[in-house]
């Protein structure tokens, strides 16, 4: 009787620490970080001129311009954002596969897919004057590229895949161009773990592309993150990442956490090839143009206030 009753007591005590631990994992969900944006309600959509139907990337100029990039020649084209229209157009009369712009105070540096940058100096005067220098980055379809203030960084992404069977398959970096020095930090700034972000886009009941599986079985994440562009937030300071391919757009800290995943509304994001931001948070998004015209999508940033004590 009193092996009966031990037993009993010990089914008992391991259904209660099932059922308390089940219900720990799920308080276990990760809170999505207010980012401070609507994305399936935009303030304003541009229908932006046809010379940039095959707008690869974008960066702020000032409060009422943006430097555009096309993906086919070396062209600056400044795009004003009250009359929606080209307002001056700078050709250097190079042709490549140019996919990135960013601008650090004066100067502009433009990213060509094979990993050279382009760097004009006082883009805006008579007196301009154009470099370029390899990246270094030691992979091939180079894609995004924005400034880091600070640590006077260029950062700069790449689409190639890592091949089958490399340890770093299911990784994506982040490199590091120093302006100082103008060489590339020997090692990432950023890796990301592809199973992370898998993890929390799971942990918090994210939308995303999942993978077949057999009846039966649980799906996985299908998330190919090949990033199309970057952006440094300049008010909060974290990382922004548009992934065209899954129509994504990912935040990370400083610390290369993931704090947020967002999707993008095929309707709105036909192809998002672009991402910056304005002085004041202003978030700006460029789509590619396929069938239609390439669009310029604008967010204002409306961050939710931090409820003060006792309210």
């Amino acid at each position: 009787m009193l092996k009966k009753s031990w037993l009993f007591l010990l089914f008992f005590t391991c259904l209660f620490a099932s059922c308390d631990q089940h219900h720990k994992n799920k308080k276990s969900k990760v809170p999505l970080m207010d980012i401070g944006y609507n994305l399936s309600a935009p303030d304003r959509v541009y229908i932006l001129p046809k010379k940039l139907k095959e707008i690869s990337g974008i960066t702020e100029i000032d409060s009422s311009r943006i430097a555009c990039i096309q993906d086919e020649r070396e062209i600056v084209f400044l795009y004003d954002l009250n009359s929606g229209q080209i307002n001056r157009k700078m050709d250097y009369g190079y042709k490549g596969d140019y996919e990135g712009i960013t601008r650090v105070d004066s100067t502009l540096y433009i990213l060509r897919s094979d990993g050279e940058i382009t760097e004009i100096k006082n883009f805006e005067t008579d007196k301009s004057v154009r470099s370029n220098f390899p990246s270094g980055i030691p992979w091939k379809d180079d894609e995004g590229i924005c400034y880091d203030p600070t640590t006077n960084y260029l950062l700069i992404t790449t689409k190639e895949i890592p091949r089958k069977g490399s340890d770093n398959r299911d990784k994506r970096f982040i490199y590091g161009f120093n302006l100082t020095s103008k060489k590339p930090l020997p090692e990432p700034v950023f890796t990301i773990e592809l199973s992370a972000i898998d993890s929390f886009a799971l942990a918090n009941t994210i939308k995303v592309p999942m993978k077949d599986k057999k009846k039966g079985k649980s799906k996985d994440p299908d998330i190919r993150f090949l990033v199309s562009d970057l952006a440094i937030h300049p008010v909060t300071g974290k990382l922004f990442l548009l992934s065209s391919a899954d129509k994504l757009l990912f935040v990370f800290n400083t610390k290369n956490e993931i704090e947020y995943i967002g999707k993008l509304k095929p309707d709105l994001f036909m192809q998002p090839e672009g991402i910056t931001f304005m002085k004041n948070g202003d978030m700006y998004i460029s789509n590619e143009g396929q069938k239609k015209s390439a669009t310029l999508v604008r967010f204002n940033y409306r961050p939710v206030k931090a409820e003060q004590p006792g309210s």
